[in-house]
C-alpha cells in the first residue's frame, strides 16, 4: 500500500465517504485478537538517519519498545526484490527480523514479488524478472520465496507468516499474474508456488493472501472463490481496512464474518490506520488528507486511538484473530521518503498517519488490545 495511488482514489470520493458514527455490531463470534501487528517496515531507516523516538513519559526510547508496552506482539516486514533505496531488500529484512525477534515480537514477512510498491493500482514485476513468461515467474516466485524464507530460518528468525503478495485484488506480477475475464488460473499459479516454497521452508509458517477488499462482500467473494476454485491453498485471509476508503465498520464486520464463515479459515486486518492530525509535516502531499474523517471522529491522538480501537473491536467481534497498524513509526524524517527510487528527494505521505508526532513523540493513548 502506498499513498501515492491512495490520495487519487481518496480525491474521487472524498466527500461521499464522510462516515456518520456507527455503534460496533453485537459480538456473535467474538474472539480473542493474537497477532497484534505493527508494519515497521521503514523504521530501520528512520532510525539510520537519526530518527529519536520518545515514549509516553516523554523519555527517549527504542521504538520496537514503545510499541510492545502498547501491546503489540508482531512486525511486519514488506520486501522489495531489488528496491533503489536499498531499503527493504533481503539484507535489510534479515537485519530487521533479527531485531524484531530479539524485542520478543513475531515476525510477517510481505512479500510485494516487486521492486517498488505493489497495491491494488499497480503490480510491477521486478526489474529482473521483466521479460518473463508465466512459467518463468512460477519458478521465480517459488525460489526467491524459499530463497528468503531460508536465510531467515537459517539466522534463527523463521517467520511465523508471510503474505504471497500485497493487496492483490486482481492479482500481482503483471500482465502475467493478472485476473482478467475473471481467469484466476495465471494468478493461482503462482500463489501456489509461494505456498509451497513457505512450506518446504517451514511447515508452521502461516500463508497468509491479502486483498484490500474490506469495503465488498461481493468483492471479497469473487477473489476467494476465485482462487479456492483454482485450487489455492492458504491459512489466513487478510484484508486491508482503512475507514476512509472502506466504508463503515459494520460493514467490515460483515466481511469479515463472512469471509471467515465461507472459507473456514482464520482472518486478519492486515492493515488499518487514523490520522491523529489534519495538518501536512513536509513538502509531500499527505496521502489521506486529515479532512476526511470516519465516525465523526477528530483528528486528534485521543481521535486516532479511538478509531483503532474501534476497528480492533470490530475485528474481534466479527471473529478475527488480529490487526495490525500500517507504519505507525514513519513520522516525517527528511531522507525517508515514499519513493524508492528517489527516497531522498521524496517526503512522507503518512506523517499524519503514524501513531508517533512530527518530533517523535508517541500518542499515549494508543493501544494493541487481545
Amino acid at each position: 500500500m502506498h499513498g501515492s495511488i491512495r490520495a487519487a482514489i481518496a480525491a474521487i470520493g472524498a466527500a461521499a465517504l464522510v462516515l456518520t458514527a456507527a455503534p460496533t455490531p453485537p459480538a456473535s463470534a467474538a474472539t480473542t485478537l493474537t497477532m497484534l501487528g505493527a508494519d515497521v517496515s521503514s523504521l530501520q531507516r528512520s532510525l539510520d538517519l537519526g530518527a529519536k523516538y520518545y515514549n509516553a513519559a516523554g523519555t527517549a526510547a527504542d521504538p520496537l519498545d514503545i510499541l510492545k508496552s502498547a501491546g503489540a506482539n508482531y512486525g511486519r516486514l514488506r520486501i522489495w526484490n531489488n528496491p533503489a533505496s536499498g531499503y527493504n531488500n533481503k539484507a535489510k529484512v534479515l537485519q530487521q527480523a533479527k531485531t524484531l525477534k530479539a524485542k520478543g515480537l513475531k515476525l510477517l514477512i510481505d512479500f510485494h514479488y516487486s521492486d517498488t510498491w505493489a497495491d491494488p493500482g499497480k503490480q510491477y514485476k521486478p526489474a529482473a524478472w521483466n521479460s518473463h513468461t508465466l512459467a518463468q515467474l512460477q519458478t521465480d516466485v517459488y525460489n526467491y520465496t524459499y530463497d528468503i524464507c531460508t536465510s531467515l530460518k537459517a539466522q534463527g528468525t523463521t517467520p511465523d507468516s508471510v503474505q504471497i503478495g500485497n493487496e492483490i485484488n486482481v492479482g500481482m506480477l503483471w500482465p502475467q499474474g493478472q485476473v482478467t475475464n475473471n481467469n484466476f488460473a495465471p494468478l493461482a499459479s503462482l500463489l501456489k508456488q509461494g505456498y509451497n516454497a513457505t512450506k518446504a521452508c517451514n511447515s508452521a509458517t502461516q500463508v497468509m493472501i491479502h486483498v484490500a477488499d474490506a469495503d465488498s462482500m461481493a468483492n471479497a467473494r469473487w477473489f476467494f472463490d476465485g482462487i479456492k476454485a483454482q485450487g489455492v491453498s492458504w491459512d489466513i485471509s487478510a484484508l486491508s481496512y482503512y475507514c476512509m476508503w472502506h466504508g463503515t465498520l459494520a460493514n467490515l464486520y460483515n466481511v469479515i464474518a463472512d469471509v471467515k464463515s465461507r472459507y473456514g479459515k482464520p482472518v486478519v486486518i492486515a492493515e488499518t490506520a487514523y490520522q491523529f492530525t489534519t495538518a501536512d509535516a513536509d513538502s509531500e502531499k499527505n496521502s489521506i488528507p486529515g479532512t476526511v474523517l470516519c465516525d465523526n471522529i477528530p483528528a486528534t491522538f485521543a481521535g486516532q486511538a479511538q478509531q483503532f480501537t474501534y476497528v480492533q473491536n470490530t475485528a474481534r467481534n466479527a471473529g478475527a484473530i488480529g490487526v495490525f497498524y500500517w507504519e505507525p513509526t514513519w513520522y516525517a524524517v527528511k531522507g525517508n521518503g515514499w519513493d524508492p527510487a528517489n527516497i531522498n528527494g521524496t517526503g512522507d505521505g503518512w506523517d499524519n498517519m503514524a501513531t508517533f508526532d512530527w518530533t517523535g513523540h508517541v500518542n499515549p493513548n494508543i493501544r494493541w488490545t487481545p
